[in-house]
């Protein structure tokens, strides 16, 4: 129900962004986040915003070269990525929570109920 778009292959230092739409709202919206994976990983917390309040929550890995954001007409998600680094690339996916999350688990993905398919980021050195 939720689909991203925006990735591709960028040079080290460069940047994306990132969208995650819904393709059909038939949900109500707690919060969203993005999540990644790298090839042999997990999946890891990126970010989190909050639906109605806008309060975001960050992955340390990526505070100050990531901003996660929403738009709450088109019930689209943006998630700006700048200084593009090798470690960040993996498949990044969009999730939405319909209900509360206390953001000390923000990075769980048990948490959220519905997800995007993904959306390749490459970062060529």
């Amino acid at each position: 129900q939720l689909q991203a778009s925006g990735g591709g292959l960028v040079q080290a230092g460069g940047s994306l962004r990132l969208s995650c739409a819904p393709s059909v709202r038939t949900f109500s919206t707690y919060a969203m986040a993005w999540f990644r994976q790298a090839p042999g990983k997990g999946r890891e917390f990126v970010a989190r915003i909050n639906w109605r309040s806008g309060r975001t929550y960050y992955a340390d890995a990526v505070k100050g070269r990531f901003r996660i954001s929403r738009d709450g007409a088109t019930s689209t998600l943006y998630m700006q990525i700048d200084s593009l680094n090798p470690d960040d690339a993996a498949i990044y996916h969009c999730a939405a929570a319909s209900g509360y999350i206390d953001s000390i688990f923000s990075y769980d993905p048990e948490r959220y109920d519905y997800w995007g398919q993904g959306t390749q980021v490459t970062v060529s050195s």
